[in-house]
């Protein structure tokens, strides 16, 4: 209960620094044995509430590695390509060639195949909820937001391409990128707006599902994607502007310039990822009232004397 209250009122400075350090792309490189031995402090300490041998600094250390590896509902590890952790070397990766390879139609259909791909694992991985999703939902989301990454992408290009400065050509992939995002973090949680999210009092017991929570969640991940991406994505084609009238640098290579960009994309990702992730806490309140009628009745039926409820909003 005392970890779960500090969660919950966390400041967003907190917020930020607890996030730095889930997301960390240093907890990648920890072995599956590291990863068990953090697990296993986590959950004696809650069963018995048994130190390990480095204290408290240690119990934390712990604490922070279990969080970055294993869903927060179901407890199962993830995949690391799909952990927020890999955001910052996964991300700077696919930014970097979206950025560099944006005007001919197959260079955009390949970005954006890639990116969605790397998306539709990420918003998987850290959905709300235990309940496994359906293959026909992923592949919808995953065609969906693909298509339309690559639509707006190649609409832009055509509309603005002719008669705008090419640095405006450079911020196409960001709008292909947020719409993408508002189609496809929806669609890979679809199960939560058809039944809700699960609600918990503040000792953690279950008291129902909620799908104006779930909502609300889907609403505030989205956005935090969104301002992910924005610092790399806005900024990189503006430093590259500058940089490119350099001599040595107008010279080089579509890949060279790709790599480039991938190195600029990475240094704001390493705060922009913590930032985006702090922006809402993941353990989210809502009041009673403004929860759906009968699952109101139901949690006043149960206890009348509880006037607000929590859920894990996901990343």
């Amino acid at each position: 209960k005392q970890w779960y209250q500090r969660r919950v009122a966390i400041t967003a400075g907190g917020r930020f620094k607890h996030f730095a350090r889930l997301t960390d792309p240093f907890n990648c490189l920890k072995s599956d044995q590291q990863l068990e031995d953090a697990k296993n402090i986590v959950h004696k300490y809650k069963s018995d509430g048994t130190m390990p041998p480095g204290g408290l600094e240690a119990l934390w250390s712990a604490k922070y590695l279990y969080e970055s590896a294993f869903h927060p509902e179901t407890g199962d590890k993830q995949n690391t390509v799909g952990r927020m952790s890999f955001q910052v070397p996964g991300g700077m990766a696919i930014t970097g060639i979206l950025l560099a390879f944006y005007k001919s139609p197959l260079e955009i259909f390949l970005g954006q195949w890639l990116n969605q791909s790397f998306n539709a694992f990420v918003n998987f991985t850290n959905r709300s909820g235990d309940k496994p999703l359906p293959d026909s939902v992923i592949l919808s989301a995953y065609l969906t937001a693909t298509s339309l990454a690559t639509a707006t992408s190649i609409g832009l290009n055509k509309t603005l391409g002719p008669r705008a400065p090419p640095i405006v050509g450079r911020f196409v992939p960001f709008a292909a990128v947020a719409v993408a995002n508002m189609v496809n973090i929806p669609c890979m949680r679809s199960l939560e707006l058809k039944e809700g999210v699960v609600v918990v009092d503040s000792d953690g017991n279950k008291l129902g599902q909620s799908v104006t929570a779930a909502k609300r969640s889907i609403i505030t991940t989205t956005i935090s994607r969104i301002c992910i991406a924005a610092p790399g994505m806005l900024m990189t084609p503006i430093i590259m502007e500058q940089l490119e009238k350099k001599p040595y640098i107008k010279g080089l290579s579509q890949w060279k310039s790709c790599i480039l960009q991938t190195v600029i994309v990475g240094s704001f990702l390493v705060a922009a990822v913590p930032f985006g992730c702090a922006l809402f806490a993941q353990k989210q309140s809502i009041a009673v009232d403004a929860l759906e009628e009968d699952l109101r009745k139901a949690i006043m039926e149960k206890d009348s004397t509880i006037k607000t409820v929590y859920y894990n909003k996901g990343l």
